[in-house]
């Protein structure tokens, strides 16, 4: 008599008597759990789960054990036309799988439908073309692992690319670069601790996979944001290689970044997976339960609502898909210990049945969770039907477009942005505070992987996509770049000398703002992507940090501003009005010459400079002088609210700082920090 199983935890749990397996799908009849040889591959044995609670198909299954290998085959109606895609010929990833070994093989078998005929059923066996899910053993020892717990206030965030970061890093040993562990080498989180950064956002490490359309160019999904696996660390990262083995290297990853007191948060993509639309492969949540887990249009049920641009939308206003999400990222949060996370196009998520909304199921979820209420909740507020920052929970933090594109525009020299601009180094005021958010809610960045590198960004006004080999149409055009009008690279001193200030300019905007700094990892380096700015299918040398070339300058340059914000608490105020118990902050804006701004100041386009003032009771004040004009300016040194000022830090190479003078120029397209000690 076999062991009563269960229908919840949902996945491949381990007993006793080998293991309890449980899957939801509303629509089909039966499903099979498939076990591998790991011998002979065409050796599969099948187990019919016998029971069903619910929507929930559950069984107990035996010669089960860590490392095993197995798939899920799901019979049912086909009917596209109703949204029913069921094809037991199709062997389907687990949803729920906490390692995936393997990829695809792009043909035929791994489509639920004919390729010549979309609505019919094809029938060819996909199992020797796909990955297989690995039963993992979920013991590791966590001892003496404690999160940082890093106050937002306090947070310096580096986004960087598991592979990317450490694949050329000559100090890390060749056998684990490019894989959770060479990040977790003493030398790379040298870098880090270094540099002062306090997490790192990983670009997409849930499993993903590599499309087809690219590997037929001789390309791959390089940042991954096409996942199939929302339990499952990428195997492509694991220097321990695929068969469960990245489980435990990611924990060690997590536990040594930790012990350094380096944040992980995780840069994760629950909107879509890498099944498509009607016309894609059928690979896991579409073969199981097509229409509970996509968005299907209402009056053609046969196609996907997408507000993702990749075919179809997950259906996060169903209990089985939103359910799902939760658990993946309680899962992520008890079991591998990360402490954040970030979502991509986080609007998505919110529209339940088509508009965004604030109190959104997913959104009202994440909130009542007390596993998930210590953690960093970071959206990018926007999906391809509609822009949303300023838009989420007070308990959020969102990428900030406004301030990339408004302090670009600025340091381009642009008419009339000198009023918005100062809103962005305060916080953002104008997008928050109504709602009583504070500064926080606001992640302020100028690059990140999407997008130019910062050293390209001040040296290319067009994009150069001709490596992705689509005749340079694909990424958006960026018509902010800063690069004084030369485009590409130049032996020019003055123009050389120009770009080396604009870099310094953009860095010193993120790095002493109010809200939560984000650089993109590289650019304390002086990385460039040779003008690509849309390198997602590059894992090569146009994507990979160079170590080789590293600007020293730039570097000691980020750190020090780095380390003057996180010393300084008037540089990271947590309020736009001081609140009790933090401490009175106070923030002073004149003009150059000593004044204050009035209305019409801020529309004037021959005003391209702006004095701010910093100070917190019992801690040294600061004044940052920023000019985006294409001439030196006199600026009137504010009376000093303790000792005289000094300079700290300077895009101007030709300052000078007479404390005799009330005045001193600041040169064109530069910045300066001056601080007064108590």
């Amino acid at each position: 008599m076999n062991p009563i199983s269960r229908p919840y935890p949902l996945g491949l749990t381990l007993t006793a008597d080998g293991a309890n397996f449980a899957i939801y799908s509303e629509t089909a009849d039966s499903v099979d759990f498939c076990t591998f040889d790991e011998s002979d591959e065409s050796g599969e044995t099948r187990t019919t789960l016998a029971e069903r609670t619910g929507h929930v198909f559950h069984g107990t299954v035996t010669n089960v054990a860590p490392g095993t290998r197995y798939g899920i085959r799901v019979a049912g109606a086909w009917d596209p036309a109703n949204g029913l895609r069921h094809n037991p010929n199709k062997l389907l990833l687990d949803p729920y799988a906490r390692a995936v070994e393997g990829q695809y093989t792009w043909g035929q078998e791994v489509f639920a439908h004919d390729q010549g005929d979309p609505a019919r059923l094809d029938d060819s066996d996909s199992a020797p073309f796909t990955p297989r899910s690995v039963v993992v053993d979920p013991t590791f020892d966590w001892a003496g692992d404690v999160g940082p717990a890093t106050p937002l206030a306090e947070t310096v965030i580096y986004e960087v690319h598991v592979k990317g970061f450490t694949q050329l890093h000559p100090d890390v040993p060749e056998e684990i670069r490019g894989s959770y562990a060479g990040l977790a080498h003493p030398a790379a989180i040298k870098h880090l601790t270094d540099l002062g950064v306090t997490a790192v956002e990983l670009l997409p490490v849930h499993q993903f996979v590599h499309d087809s359309h690219l590997q037929e160019k001789g390309l791959r999904n390089y940042w991954g944001y096409n996942s199939i696996g929302f339990f499952a660390p990428h195997g492509d990262y694991s220097s321990d290689g695929e068969g469960g083995g990245q489980v435990n290297e990611f924990k060690n990853m997590v536990k040594a970044l930790h012990a350094a007191g380096l944040e992980v948060i995780m840069d994760v993509v629950f909107n879509h997976t890498a099944e498509g639309n009607h016309l894609g492969p059928t690979l896991s949540f579409k073969g199981i339960d097509n229409a509970s887990y996509y968005r299907l249009v209402d009056d053609d049920r046969a196609s996907y609502f997408d507000t993702t641009g990749t075919g179809n939308s997950f259906n996060v206003g169903h209990p089985a898909a939103l359910g799902l999400i939760m658990d993946s990222l309680r899962y992520w949060v008890t079991e591998m210990h990360v402490d954040g996370f970030r979502f991509d196009l986080a609007t998505t998520l919110t529209r339940q049945i088509g508009s965004a909304e604030l109190h959104s199921a997913f959104l009202t979820l994440v909130h009542q969770d007390p596993v998930l209420a210590p953690v960093k909740m970071i959206a990018e507020p926007w999906d391809t039907a509609g822009y949303q920052v300023g838009g989420f929970p007070a308990d959020w933090s969102e990428w900030n477009g406004k301030f990339r594109d408004d302090v670009r525009d600025f340091w381009n020299g642009d008419d009339q942005v000198l009023g918005t601009l100062t809103k962005r180094i305060l916080g953002s005021p104008d997008v928050y505070e109504a709602d009583r958010r504070s500064p926080l809610s606001s992640v302020n960045f100028i690059t990140a992987h999407d997008g130019l590198t910062l050293a390209d960004l001040v040296s290319y006004a067009e994009k150069h996509n001709e490596a992705n080999g689509e005749d340079n149409q694909d990424g958006e055009s960026d018509n902010r770049s800063a690069n004084g009008g030369i485009e590409g690279p130049t032996d020019d001193e003055g123009i050389v000398a120009f770009r080396s200030r604009q870099q310094r300019n953009l860095l010193a905007s993120v790095l002493l703002s109010a809200g939560v700094p984000m650089i993109l990892g590289g650019d304390e380096l002086g990385r460039t992507q040779r003008g690509n700015n849309n390198a997602y299918c590059q894992d090569d040398e146009i994507s990979w940090f160079d170590w080789a070339t590293v600007d020293r300058g730039l570097l000691d340059f980020t750190a020090a501003l780095i380390a003057v914000r996180r010393a300084n608490p008037a540089l990271r105020p947590t309020w736009f009005r001081s609140a009790p118990g933090e401490g009175q902050h106070t923030v002073t804006v004149l003009q150059a010459g000593g004044g204050e701004f009035a209305d019409e100041d801020w529309h004037n386009p021959d005003i391209r400079s702006v004095v701010f003032v910093f100070e917190h009771d019992g801690a040294s004040a600061f004044a940052l002088l920023l000019n985006a004009a294409g001439n030196g300016v006199e600026v009137t040194i504010p009376e000093a609210p303790g000792s005289a000022w000094e300079l700290v830090v300077s895009s101007d190479p030709a300052l000078a700082l007479d404390p005799e003078s009330p005045s001193l120029i600041i040169g064109d397209h530069c910045f300066s920090l001056l601080e007064s000690r108590p």
